[in-house]
Protein backbone atom coordinates (compact mmCIF):
# COMPACT_ATOMS: atom_id res chain seq x y z
CA UNK A 1 0.00 0.00 0.00
CA UNK A 2 2.56 2.42 0.48
CA UNK A 3 3.09 2.41 -3.58
CA UNK A 4 -0.56 4.01 -3.16
CA UNK A 5 0.04 6.49 -0.81
CA UNK A 6 2.95 7.53 -2.64
CA UNK A 7 1.13 8.25 -5.58
CA UNK A 8 -1.71 10.18 -3.68
CA UNK A 9 1.20 12.36 -2.20
CA UNK A 10 2.21 13.66 -5.90
CA UNK A 11 -0.94 13.87 -6.85
CA UNK A 12 -1.77 16.33 -4.05
CA UNK A 13 1.07 17.97 -5.08
CA UNK A 14 0.09 18.55 -8.85
CA UNK A 15 -3.32 19.48 -7.00
CA UNK A 16 -1.56 22.38 -5.49
CA UNK A 17 0.54 22.92 -8.80
CA UNK A 18 -2.84 23.38 -10.10
CA UNK A 19 -4.41 26.09 -7.68
CA UNK A 20 -1.88 27.91 -8.44
CA UNK A 21 -2.62 28.44 -11.81
CA UNK A 22 -5.81 30.58 -10.36
CA UNK A 23 -3.13 33.04 -9.15
CA UNK A 24 -0.21 32.69 -11.71
CA UNK A 25 -2.13 33.62 -15.18
CA UNK A 26 -3.90 36.93 -14.14
CA UNK A 27 -0.51 37.71 -12.94
CA UNK A 28 0.52 36.90 -16.58
CA UNK A 29 -2.01 38.25 -18.38
CA UNK A 30 -2.00 41.82 -15.98
CA UNK A 31 1.77 42.66 -17.34
CA UNK A 32 4.49 41.12 -15.07
CA UNK A 33 6.80 38.80 -16.85
CA UNK A 34 7.17 35.73 -16.35
CA UNK A 35 10.90 36.20 -15.63
CA UNK A 36 9.61 38.97 -12.66
CA UNK A 37 7.34 36.30 -11.33
CA UNK A 38 10.05 33.22 -11.19
CA UNK A 39 12.34 35.26 -9.98
CA UNK A 40 10.41 36.33 -7.20
CA UNK A 41 9.01 32.53 -6.61
CA UNK A 42 12.81 31.51 -5.88
CA UNK A 43 13.77 34.52 -3.46
CA UNK A 44 11.17 33.70 -0.87
CA UNK A 45 11.61 30.13 -1.18
CA UNK A 46 15.08 30.07 -0.71
CA UNK A 47 14.42 33.07 2.34
CA UNK A 48 11.96 29.80 3.70
CA UNK A 49 14.32 27.39 3.66
CA UNK A 50 17.00 29.49 4.92
CA UNK A 51 15.12 30.10 7.87
CA UNK A 52 14.84 26.77 8.31
CA UNK A 53 18.34 25.40 8.50
CA UNK A 54 19.16 28.68 10.38
CA UNK A 55 16.19 27.86 13.10
CA UNK A 56 17.33 24.36 13.40
CA UNK A 57 20.98 25.79 13.27
CA UNK A 58 22.13 23.38 10.29
CA UNK A 59 23.71 26.00 7.96
CA UNK A 60 26.63 23.93 7.43
CA UNK A 61 24.90 20.73 6.66
CA UNK A 62 23.28 22.30 3.99
CA UNK A 63 26.36 23.54 2.68
CA UNK A 64 27.39 19.88 2.77
CA UNK A 65 24.57 18.30 1.13
CA UNK A 66 24.87 21.08 -1.96
CA UNK A 67 28.33 20.43 -2.26
CA UNK A 68 27.81 17.27 -2.63
CA UNK A 69 24.80 17.07 -4.71
CA UNK A 70 25.42 19.89 -6.96
CA UNK A 71 25.08 17.64 -10.42
CA UNK A 72 21.80 16.37 -9.32
CA UNK A 73 20.50 20.12 -8.03
CA UNK A 74 21.70 21.71 -11.20
CA UNK A 75 19.02 19.67 -12.86
CA UNK A 76 16.74 19.78 -10.58
CA UNK A 77 17.07 23.39 -9.68
CA UNK A 78 18.49 25.18 -12.87
CA UNK A 79 16.74 22.96 -15.19
CA UNK A 80 13.80 22.07 -13.34
CA UNK A 81 12.70 24.75 -11.35
CA UNK A 82 13.92 27.57 -12.99
CA UNK A 83 14.92 26.91 -16.99
CA UNK A 84 12.18 24.85 -17.41
CA UNK A 85 9.15 27.18 -16.66
CA UNK A 86 10.95 29.89 -18.36
CA UNK A 87 10.86 28.04 -21.64
CA UNK A 88 7.51 26.16 -21.60
CA UNK A 89 6.21 29.68 -20.71
CA UNK A 90 8.21 31.53 -23.52
CA UNK A 91 6.94 28.84 -25.97
CA UNK A 92 3.17 30.06 -25.39
CA UNK A 93 4.37 33.58 -26.65
CA UNK A 94 6.26 32.00 -29.85
CA UNK A 95 4.07 29.13 -31.08
CA UNK A 96 0.63 27.60 -30.90
CA UNK A 97 0.26 27.05 -27.60
CA UNK A 98 -1.89 23.42 -28.12
CA UNK A 99 1.18 22.52 -29.62
CA UNK A 100 3.45 23.12 -26.32
CA UNK A 101 0.49 21.42 -24.86
CA UNK A 102 0.91 18.54 -26.88
CA UNK A 103 4.50 17.80 -26.82
CA UNK A 104 4.61 18.62 -23.02
CA UNK A 105 2.80 15.07 -22.81
CA UNK A 106 6.28 13.61 -24.04
CA UNK A 107 7.46 14.56 -20.26
CA UNK A 108 7.21 10.39 -19.18
CA UNK A 109 8.98 9.59 -21.78
CA UNK A 110 12.51 11.22 -21.13
CA UNK A 111 11.62 10.25 -17.45
CA UNK A 112 11.38 6.72 -18.49
CA UNK A 113 14.09 6.74 -20.43
CA UNK A 114 16.64 8.17 -18.25
CA UNK A 115 15.11 6.20 -15.39
CA UNK A 116 16.34 3.06 -17.08
CA UNK A 117 20.08 4.08 -17.71
CA UNK A 118 20.27 6.22 -14.36
CA UNK A 119 18.51 4.38 -11.97
CA UNK A 120 18.03 0.70 -13.46
CA UNK A 121 14.46 1.22 -13.16
CA UNK A 122 13.01 -1.78 -15.89
CA UNK A 123 10.14 -0.72 -18.77
CA UNK A 124 8.46 -4.05 -18.37
CA UNK A 125 5.45 -3.96 -20.98
CA UNK A 126 2.72 -4.22 -18.78
CA UNK A 127 3.80 -0.76 -17.89
CA UNK A 128 4.54 0.45 -20.91
CA UNK A 129 0.69 -0.27 -22.18
CA UNK A 130 -1.18 1.39 -19.24
CA UNK A 131 1.36 3.97 -18.68
CA UNK A 132 0.46 5.11 -22.73
CA UNK A 133 -3.28 4.84 -21.75
CA UNK A 134 -2.66 7.21 -18.60
CA UNK A 135 -1.28 9.43 -21.22
CA UNK A 136 -3.42 9.65 -23.39
CA UNK A 137 -6.17 10.47 -20.59
CA UNK A 138 -3.93 13.03 -19.81
CA UNK A 139 -4.03 13.91 -23.66
CA UNK A 140 -7.95 14.06 -23.81
CA UNK A 141 -8.26 16.29 -20.67
CA UNK A 142 -6.42 19.09 -22.96
CA UNK A 143 -8.17 17.98 -25.96
CA UNK A 144 -10.84 21.10 -25.87
CA UNK A 145 -8.15 23.12 -25.70
CA UNK A 146 -5.53 21.40 -28.20
CA UNK A 147 -8.44 21.48 -30.67
CA UNK A 148 -9.38 24.92 -30.67
CA UNK A 149 -5.98 26.16 -31.20
CA UNK A 150 -5.28 23.81 -33.63
CA UNK A 151 -8.06 25.11 -36.01
CA UNK A 152 -5.21 27.46 -37.44
CA UNK A 153 -2.96 26.03 -40.06
CA UNK A 154 0.14 25.63 -38.38
CA UNK A 155 2.26 24.53 -41.15
CA UNK A 156 1.51 27.91 -43.29
CA UNK A 157 4.20 29.77 -41.64
CA UNK A 158 7.13 28.30 -39.78
CA UNK A 159 9.51 31.16 -39.25
CA UNK A 160 12.61 30.80 -37.35
CA UNK A 161 10.34 32.39 -33.95
CA UNK A 162 8.44 29.24 -34.65
CA UNK A 163 11.82 26.76 -34.51
CA UNK A 164 12.85 28.65 -31.15
CA UNK A 165 9.36 28.04 -29.70
CA UNK A 166 9.70 24.17 -30.56
CA UNK A 167 13.18 24.26 -29.07
CA UNK A 168 11.97 25.81 -25.75
CA UNK A 169 9.36 23.55 -25.88
CA UNK A 170 11.43 20.59 -26.30
CA UNK A 171 14.11 21.91 -23.37
CA UNK A 172 11.18 22.46 -21.16
CA UNK A 173 10.35 18.72 -21.56
CA UNK A 174 13.67 17.39 -21.13
CA UNK A 175 13.86 19.53 -17.83
CA UNK A 176 10.82 18.47 -15.93
CA UNK A 177 11.58 15.01 -16.97
CA UNK A 178 15.13 14.76 -15.94
CA UNK A 179 13.95 16.81 -12.88
CA UNK A 180 11.75 14.01 -11.70
CA UNK A 181 14.66 11.38 -12.09
CA UNK A 182 17.22 13.60 -10.48
CA UNK A 183 15.12 14.13 -7.71
CA UNK A 184 14.74 10.42 -6.97
CA UNK A 185 18.30 9.80 -7.30
CA UNK A 186 18.35 12.40 -4.54
CA UNK A 187 15.91 10.82 -2.49
CA UNK A 188 17.46 7.49 -2.57
CA UNK A 189 20.60 9.07 -1.60
CA UNK A 190 19.10 9.59 2.22
CA UNK A 191 18.40 13.30 1.55
CA UNK A 192 14.55 14.41 3.10
CA UNK A 193 12.15 16.39 1.67
CA UNK A 194 12.72 19.88 2.48
CA UNK A 195 16.88 19.13 1.73
CA UNK A 196 16.32 18.39 -1.95
CA UNK A 197 13.02 21.25 -2.06
CA UNK A 198 16.75 23.21 -0.52
CA UNK A 199 18.58 22.47 -3.51
CA UNK A 200 16.35 23.08 -5.49
CA UNK A 201 14.97 26.22 -4.71
CA UNK A 202 18.67 28.06 -4.44
CA UNK A 203 19.95 26.73 -7.19
CA UNK A 204 17.31 27.73 -9.15
CA UNK A 205 17.78 31.63 -7.11
CA UNK A 206 21.17 31.25 -8.43
CA UNK A 207 20.55 30.76 -12.09
CA UNK A 208 17.32 33.02 -12.03
CA UNK A 209 19.83 36.18 -10.41
CA UNK A 210 21.71 35.28 -12.94
CA UNK A 211 19.52 35.52 -15.77
CA UNK A 212 17.36 38.85 -14.16
CA UNK A 213 20.91 40.55 -14.13
CA UNK A 214 22.04 39.89 -17.92
CA UNK A 215 18.53 41.11 -19.51
CA UNK A 216 19.29 44.13 -17.26
CA UNK A 217 15.65 43.96 -15.36
CA UNK A 218 16.62 44.15 -11.68
CA UNK A 219 16.00 47.38 -11.34
CA UNK A 220 12.01 46.73 -12.64
CA UNK A 221 11.18 44.11 -10.42
CA UNK A 222 7.19 44.92 -9.52
CA UNK A 223 7.31 45.03 -5.81
CA UNK A 224 3.98 46.34 -5.55
CA UNK A 225 2.36 45.16 -2.50
CA UNK A 226 -0.72 43.13 -4.12
CA UNK A 227 2.00 41.53 -6.56
CA UNK A 228 4.45 40.80 -3.79
CA UNK A 229 1.34 39.34 -1.82
CA UNK A 230 0.10 37.28 -4.80
CA UNK A 231 3.67 35.60 -5.08
CA UNK A 232 3.91 34.92 -1.42
CA UNK A 233 0.20 33.05 -1.74
CA UNK A 234 1.79 31.03 -4.92
CA UNK A 235 5.27 30.82 -2.67
CA UNK A 236 3.20 28.80 0.03
CA UNK A 237 0.40 26.99 -2.56
CA UNK A 238 2.83 25.43 -5.19
CA UNK A 239 6.27 26.18 -4.06
CA UNK A 240 6.32 25.06 -0.09
CA UNK A 241 3.27 22.39 -0.06
CA UNK A 242 3.34 21.64 -3.63
CA UNK A 243 6.41 20.53 -3.93
CA UNK A 244 7.12 19.17 -0.39
CA UNK A 245 3.85 16.55 -0.80
CA UNK A 246 5.78 16.03 -4.38
CA UNK A 247 9.43 14.53 -3.02
CA UNK A 248 7.18 12.92 -0.27
CA UNK A 249 5.41 10.94 -2.76
CA UNK A 250 8.84 10.73 -5.10
CA UNK A 251 10.63 8.97 -1.76
CA UNK A 252 7.99 6.35 -1.79
CA UNK A 253 7.99 5.09 -5.72
CA UNK A 254 9.78 4.69 -8.82
CA UNK A 255 10.29 8.21 -10.80
CA UNK A 256 8.30 6.80 -13.43
CA UNK A 257 5.41 5.84 -11.48
CA UNK A 258 5.72 9.87 -10.07
CA UNK A 259 5.93 10.55 -14.18
CA UNK A 260 2.54 9.37 -14.10
CA UNK A 261 0.86 10.79 -11.09
CA UNK A 262 2.44 13.87 -12.57
CA UNK A 263 0.25 13.78 -15.42
CA UNK A 264 -2.76 14.46 -13.18
CA UNK A 265 -1.94 18.22 -13.42
CA UNK A 266 -4.11 18.91 -16.19
CA UNK A 267 -7.16 16.79 -14.82
CA UNK A 268 -6.90 19.19 -12.00
CA UNK A 269 -6.73 22.05 -13.33
CA UNK A 270 -9.84 21.48 -15.30
CA UNK A 271 -11.75 20.41 -12.30
CA UNK A 272 -10.44 23.18 -10.54
CA UNK A 273 -11.78 25.43 -13.50
CA UNK A 274 -14.77 24.12 -12.78
CA UNK A 275 -15.39 24.58 -9.30
CA UNK A 276 -14.12 28.25 -9.28
CA UNK A 277 -14.26 29.68 -12.65
CA UNK A 278 -17.29 27.63 -13.83
CA UNK A 279 -16.11 26.53 -16.37
CA UNK A 280 -18.10 23.00 -17.53
CA UNK A 281 -16.18 19.81 -17.65
CA UNK A 282 -16.24 18.39 -21.63
CA UNK A 283 -17.62 14.85 -21.92
CA UNK A 284 -14.11 13.89 -23.42
CA UNK A 285 -12.52 15.16 -20.55
CA UNK A 286 -14.18 13.38 -17.88
CA UNK A 287 -13.44 10.11 -20.57
CA UNK A 288 -10.24 11.03 -20.41
CA UNK A 289 -9.96 11.55 -16.70
CA UNK A 290 -11.32 8.17 -17.00
CA UNK A 291 -9.09 6.41 -18.63
CA UNK A 292 -6.33 8.20 -16.54
CA UNK A 293 -7.51 7.27 -13.35
CA UNK A 294 -8.38 3.83 -14.23
CA UNK A 295 -4.46 3.23 -15.60
CA UNK A 296 -3.27 4.50 -12.78
CA UNK A 297 -5.08 2.09 -10.42
CA UNK A 298 -4.38 -0.63 -12.84
CA UNK A 299 -0.30 0.15 -12.25
CA UNK A 300 -0.50 0.73 -8.26
CA UNK A 301 -2.12 -2.44 -8.07
CA UNK A 302 -0.42 -4.66 -10.15
CA UNK A 303 3.07 -2.91 -8.71
CA UNK A 304 1.65 -3.88 -5.19
CA UNK A 305 0.55 -7.14 -5.86
CA UNK A 306 4.63 -7.98 -7.44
Amino acid sequence: MINIFGSLFVILGTLLWAADTLIRYPLLYSGVSASQIVFLEHTFLVIFVSGYFIINKNLLKLREILRKNYLEFIVIGVFGSALGTLSFTKAFELINPSLVIILQKFQPFVAFILAHFILGEKLKKDFIIYASLAMIGGLLISLPDIRSGLSINILSDVSQSTLFGYGLTLIAVISWGSSTVFGKKLSLSGLNEIEIMSGRFIFGFIFMSIYVLSLGSMSSINTHVEIIFKVLMMVVISGVLGMFFYYKGLRLISSRMCAIAELFFPFCAVVINWIFLNKSLQPIQIFGGLILISASLILQLKKVKD
